[in-house]
């Protein structure tokens, strides 16, 4: 069979070998799942403004996030129980990131440890995803495992005190299974028996605010960049309460269904964060175009968790790798042909939305 060649390519595969349960985890969103589909779609509603009779021979994907060098300014979004959609989970996804140059996010809901997962792919850069526990002290260690296992960011999560109405989950009964184990919610539950999605997120605290941000910032050995911002509002005290960056993000439409989509927010978040930090994206990144339209938007990188999981869920970690591969080689396409050079040439004339200015 023919190398896909598409993202959406290798979602229908993806489609093919999951279980019911487990698709609909990976695939679903909240109730009529509108922030979902608007995710995708709203990136469509830019049309980019190419410049021409410009020398692009020598373009290059490569940037720079938070003082990193990445080869392409796309990021391995922090995505759930990855041993459930194939036996390389969490550590193959890192041996791609590492194979593609990129930064790998790893969710506190892995199915590998910090440890196992650095050890996979030990030269590479590495980010940690956190959600705050009731336990207390279950944070912490986890903190210090990611600070001891050489990641170099805690991406604090702060879009989800409860977990959204995810309807395909409730229709399906998904269930992580008692042999693919969370260490994190393992330790929090003191032992682990399969659980369902809403069982792993009853010990996440609900009651985290901007002054256990501060508290964070101020003791947290590395740098917190916080993931979830959907205003300008919250993008502003962000910067005020000592964030290292944020993630635009509405949880890929998996918890408030009829919030806008992230193209949308993006313009208004970096508007308020006025240079202060730099400002990334996730939700409905499907094509290099879509990349170049975030960078001019005033994103520095964008992040990608789905499509990376269909990569993995059908071909493992080479699967997961050649989905990077293909939105770096697409993206280095695209500025080209908008006479970019680099990710920083890139600039909001590069853009223009669909009946606007």
């Amino acid at each position: 069979m023919a190398e896909p060649l598409t993202v959406s390519e290798y979602e229908r595969l993806a489609e093919d070998v999951l279980e019911e349960g487990a698709l609909g985890f990976f695939a679903g969103g909240a109730c009529d799942e509108r922030t979902l589909r608007e995710n995708v779609e709203a990136w469509r509603r830019y049309h980019l403004r190419p410049r021409v009779l410009v020398d692009v021979d020598g373009t290059t994907t490569a940037t720079t996030v938070l003082g990193t060098d990445v080869a392409m300014p796309v990021l391995v979004a922090p995505t759930a129980f990855q041993r459930v959609a194939h036996p390389d989970g969490e550590t193959g996804t890192a041996r791609a990131a590492a194979a593609a140059g990129t930064i790998m996010c790893l969710s506190t809901m892995a199915t590998s440890t910090p440890a196992e997962v650095a050890a996979a792919a030990p030269a590479a850069p590495r980010w940690f995803q956190l959600y705050v526990f009731r336990d207390r002290g279950v944070t912490s260690a986890l903190v210090d495992q990611a600070s001891e296992s050489g990641y170099s960011a805690i991406v604090l999560t702060v879009d989800a005190p409860r977990l959204g109405r995810r309807e395909r989950d409730l229709r399906t009964g998904f269930r992580v299974p008692e042999e693919v184990v969370v260490p994190s919610v393992s330790a929090a539950a003191g032992g682990w028996a399969g659980a369902t999605p809403l069982d792993t997120l009853t010990w996440i605290d609900p009651t985290i605010s901007w002054r256990d941000l501060e508290q964070m910032v101020a003791e947290s050995p590395l740098p917190v960049v916080v993931k979830g911002i959907q205003t300008s509002e919250d993008a502003a005290l962000a910067c005020d309460h000592g964030a290292a960056a944020i993630v635009v993000s509405n949880h890929g439409g998996r918890q408030l269904d009829g919030v806008a989509a992230t193209a949308e927010l993006l313009p208004e978040v970096v508007e308020a964060v006025a240079g202060r930090i730099e400002v990334l994206v996730d939700g409905g990144i499907r094509r290099g175009s879509d990349v170049v339209t975030a960078l001019a938007l005033g994103a520095r990188a964008v992040l990608v968790g789905r499509p990376v999981l269909w990569g993995l869920a059908h071909a493992g970690e080479e699967g997961a790798r050649h989905v990077l591969e293909l939105l770096r080689d697409e993206t280095e396409l695209a500025l080209a042909l908008c006479g970019c050079t680099s990710p920083e040439k890139v600039t909001p004339e590069h853009v223009r939305r669909i009946g606007g200015p």
